[in-house]
């Protein structure tokens, strides 16, 4: 990649500037990324998809190239910049949302909170906080991980570390063991002390997300949409592991959601299994959650 402006567009939502990218024609998906990472994360499943689908992708405030966030994140907030996304490139129909990690919650808030502009929901090995409830001091580790996120950038470490800690996370989350996202494009952002802020804040304010979802899931049902969660395995049967699909499988069934294990696989599914995550998602709208199995093979 280039040292030129970034591949999508940059475009006003919610006060921010966010960098979007909409490729593809037909039916409407929105692909949303984990915890501190950008829109190339979704690189390997995106072919898969355009002669399908309307793949809609953007990076959250402060992330890959969008301009620094201004508000801490929250469920409510994050399913309406993904609402205002969808609006702000005139697609006002319903829309597959696909959020992996920590942006399960944001895609989960969406369906609740936009039921009439959801066709479907597929949940990439999310994250899963059962009886969530938020942390202390909330406005206090706010301002911790602001604080952190200037000193952090002050000493010029994001550009000494960032891309070094980026491909360290990737290798250990993922049984390729490799990062395939250019050298270049990982300096260009994880050498930033922007993105540094915005992921320290994203972790600082998690478990608030988490438990603000209980909340939604408590005042507005799941519309009676295609619902997927996919879970990542690696194989090893350990006590862990076990726990965690154990944890996966309870959410599927919460949401009466269809239920799949994908072997091997790390928690980058998008790049272990890329082929298994866009058969879920364009599988969704063929099935119901109700009338198939929790447990099984892809259907695909």
């Amino acid at each position: 990649m280039s040292e030129g402006g970034p591949p999508g567009r940059m475009l006003r939502i919610g006060g921010t500037a966010l960098h979007v990218l909409s490729e593809g024609s037909g039916p409407v998906c929105v692909l949303s990324p984990g915890l501190g990472m950008g829109w190339f994360d979704w690189d390997p499943v995106v072919p898969l998809l355009t002669p399908h689908r309307t793949v809609v992708r953007f990076d959250r405030p402060g992330l890959g190239f969008s301009a620094p966030q201004t508000e801490p994140p929250t469920a409510e907030g994050e399913a309406a910049r993904i609402a205002g996304v969808l609006d702000a490139l005139g697609l006002p129909g319903p829309a597959t949302v696909v959020g992996h990690s920590l942006a399960g919650f944001h895609a989960e808030a969406f369906a609740r909170l936009h039921p009439e502009r959801t066709a479907g929901l597929v949940l990439v090995d999310t994250s899963v906080e059962e009886n969530a409830r938020p942390l202390p001091a909330r406005a206090l580790r706010t301002a911790a991980a602001r604080a952190r996120g200037h000193a952090f950038a002050t000493a010029g470490l994001p550009r000494a570390l960032g891309p070094a800690l980026r491909r360290l996370a990737v290798r250990a989350s993922s049984v390729e063991r490799a990062d395939p996202v250019p050298a270049e494009l990982v300096r260009r952002t994880y050498g930033t002390g922007r993105v540094a802020r915005a992921l320290l804040m994203e972790n600082a304010r998690y478990f608030d997300v988490a438990a603000e979802l209980e909340h939604l899931r408590a005042a507005h049902p799941l519309p009676p949409v295609p619902t997927h969660v996919l879970a990542a395995s690696t194989g090893t049967d350990s006590r862990l592991e076990r726990r965690r699909l154990t944890r996966q499988r309870t959410l599927a069934t919460l949401l009466d959601a269809h239920f799949t294990t994908i072997a091997p696989a790390g928690h980058l599914l998008m790049y272990d299994r890329p082929e298994a995550v866009a058969g879920a998602i364009l599988e969704a709208p063929r099935f119901h959650p109700s009338t198939v199995p929790t447990t099984g093979p892809a259907p695909w």
